[in-house]
């Protein structure tokens, strides 16, 4: 399978470089520091055992038209990033073309083939102008969800923290061809990639964790563990994630786990820092948006309180406002 991924960083070299030694196609789309080290070098890939993986039958550029026509792109960069790419991405595209998102947060699709009051409405908070919708259709979107930790260690170079789960599935919930062959060529790779019936769900189930400890992160530079076993912010998670949950409750999710099991779930992960605070500390733009901007958009939308959330919003959006 012809495949291009968008963006080389934690999520998109841990993805390509096992794609690439599963014998897939992979082009990945680049620039700078790690554009010249994958041109280099290939993409290294350390393992939690200490093994080293590396990619180096693989192509590198930052010219979407070089690439060309692709079969799959996988979309990894963050949401915020999205826009700057948008009208770039569809070069990739042929007729048969399809796009795996791997953004945290609510999508800017998320309305699109979902049914009810809300069809077709846009993200204003992560799509501000549709650009988006316009350049990366959701006729062409397979959702999915990234629980794999990693880290970009150096240009070039990822590190894996834990977790091999890429679950997918399409906006309506159908089972089709395509979606089970992005599935079956995940699975080849090594990688969890059940087919799932209702994407949204999952998407507010990892959703649950980021909004509330990766701010909380952010702003207290505390890892996981000690977010989930200080008191004070175990509780501060466990309300903010009440809030959350009656926002998606209102537009018919169900959440599999209840709240103390999803907080028990992040301590287990350990002294790990978030990605918002591998961020804040690395000088770049938090995901604010997608991870708060948008739930407080969408508990505008269904008229739900959240108090706790809209505080925590404005002083993150504060800490960040340098790095904008």
């Amino acid at each position: 399978m012809r495949i291009a991924i968008v963006g080389a960083g934690a999520v998109g070299g841990y993805v390509g470089v096992k794609l690439a030694l599963a014998g897939e196609r992979v082009t990945f789309l680049a620039r700078g520091a790690n554009l010249e080290a994958i041109r280099r070098d290939g993409v290294k890939l350390r393992l939690g055992d200490g093994t080293e993986l590396i990619a180096r039958d693989v192509q590198v550029t930052a010219d979407y038209t070089a690439a060309g026509p692709q079969d799959l792109v996988i979309l990894a960069v963050k949401a915020h990033q999205v826009g700057a790419v948008v009208a770039e991405v569809p070069k990739l595209f042929d007729p048969g073309t399809c796009v795996v998102t791997m953004q945290n947060g609510i999508p800017y699709w998320y309305f699109h083939r979902h049914g009810g009051p809300f069809e077709g409405r846009g993200i204003a908070a992560v799509d501000p102008a549709g650009a988006c919708l316009r350049g990366i259709p959701p006729d062409r979107v397979i959702g999915c969800v990234v629980y794999p930790a990693s880290v970009l260690e150096a240009p070039g170079v990822i590190r894996h923290i834990e977790g091999d789960r890429f679950p997918v599935g399409e906006l309506d919930g159908s089972a089709s061809a395509r979606v089970h062959a992005v599935s079956h060529c995940f699975t080849a790779a090594g990688f969890q990639a059940p087919v799932l019936d209702n994407i949204r769900a999952e998407i507010w189930l990892k959703l649950w964790g980021n909004l509330t400890f990766n701010p909380i992160s952010a702003l207290t530079r505390a890892t996981l563990v000690d977010i989930c076993r200080f008191p004070p912010t175990r509780k501060l998670a466990a309300a903010m994630m009440t809030e959350a949950q009656a926002v998606a409750h209102r537009l018919a999710i169900t959440f599999r786990v209840p709240i103390e099991r999803r907080i028990a779930g992040a301590e287990r992960v350990g002294a790990h820092k978030t990605s918002m605070l591998q961020d804040l500390e690395a000088g770049r733009t938090l995901e604010t948006e997608a991870l708060l901007g948008a739930v407080l958009e969408l508990a505008h939308l269904t008229e739900t309180t959240t108090p706790t959330l809209e505080a925590v919003y404005a002083l993150v959006k504060l800490l960040g406002r340098p790095l904008e």
